[in-house]
């Protein structure tokens, strides 16, 4: 089993991040007050102060190598609507410049189990650029298709990180049900990218196995890259194909996003 692999270099992740990051905030020009279909409750000042909060979030992190989240006391203000998205570039500047700077290697500290190291936020960030400049766009009732070859590396990524890989436990303090596990096997075709993606049971109970590759014989969810990552983020609808409703609900119990 080949396990999904990285496709999108260095380079590429930060040119990427740039890109969306000015495109989120060309969009945002039309109207900071539209609401934001897929963030209930935010408008589009909400977004990008979101964004803003987390390149300045992640940015910090790299830049002073941490092993620790910073302290919320240093968390910067929300400026007026005025502004924001000034505030919001020069975050994104910030971003992409400590981040061309740092290490890819030096190890500190982020959220996935396995990649605490300065290419995990690279990599990570550009799909957090991409799917707000995403949502950014819908909110201005136009529509945005993500470069194949970024989509597809992000669908990677989100295989590798934000699937459930061990098993989870419950307490006394939490009565919740584990997942439903997944009890089957299926596919993502990426139709754009030469890619795809299989997805089966773990080796143990409630987690996911995915290797790069379908073999033909699992059944298969076909769609461009973008519609792909767009579909994982919950942002739109794909035709399943022959991959049952229920698979994929319970495909979706064993995911999570942060």
């Amino acid at each position: 089993m080949t396990p999904p692999r990285r496709t999108l270099g260095t380079e590429a992740c930060l040119a990427a991040i740039e890109r969306h990051s000015l495109g989120l905030a060309a969009a945002s020009r039309a109207d900071l007050g539209a609401a934001v279909e897929h963030c209930p409750g935010w408008s589009v000042a909400d977004l990008l102060w979101h964004v803003t909060g987390v390149q300045w979030f992640w940015a910090t992190i790299a830049e002073e190598r941490l092993d620790s989240p910073p302290d919320e006391s240093r968390r910067p203000s929300r400026p007026s609507d005025d502004a924001l998205l000034d505030t919001f570039e020069k975050g994104a500047r910030r971003l992409v410049d400590v981040l061309r700077a740092a290490d890819q290697d030096r190890e500190c500290w982020t959220w996935a189990p396995g990649h605490q190291h300065v290419a995990f936020i690279t990599r990570h960030q550009v799909q957090e650029a991409a799917v707000h400049h995403w949502d950014a766009v819908h909110a201005s009732g136009g529509s945005l298709a993500l470069e194949p070859e970024v989509a597809a590396d992000a669908v990677s990524e989100f295989l590798t990180v934000s699937v459930s890989a061990v098993a989870l436990q419950t307490t006394a303090a939490d009565d919740r049900p584990m997942p439903l596990p997944l009890t089957s096997t299926f596919a993502l075709v990426a139709t754009d990218a030469g890619r795809a993606w299989t997805i089966t049971d773990g080796s143990t109970p409630s987690t996911l196995a995915v290797s790069e590759g379908h073999d033909g014989e699992a059944p298969a969810m076909q769609a461009s890259a973008s519609d792909l990552l767009l579909w994982l983020y919950r942002r739109v609808d794909v035709d399943l194909g022959p991959v049952p409703s229920e698979v994929v609900e319970r495909f979706r119990g064993l995911t999570y996003t942060d």
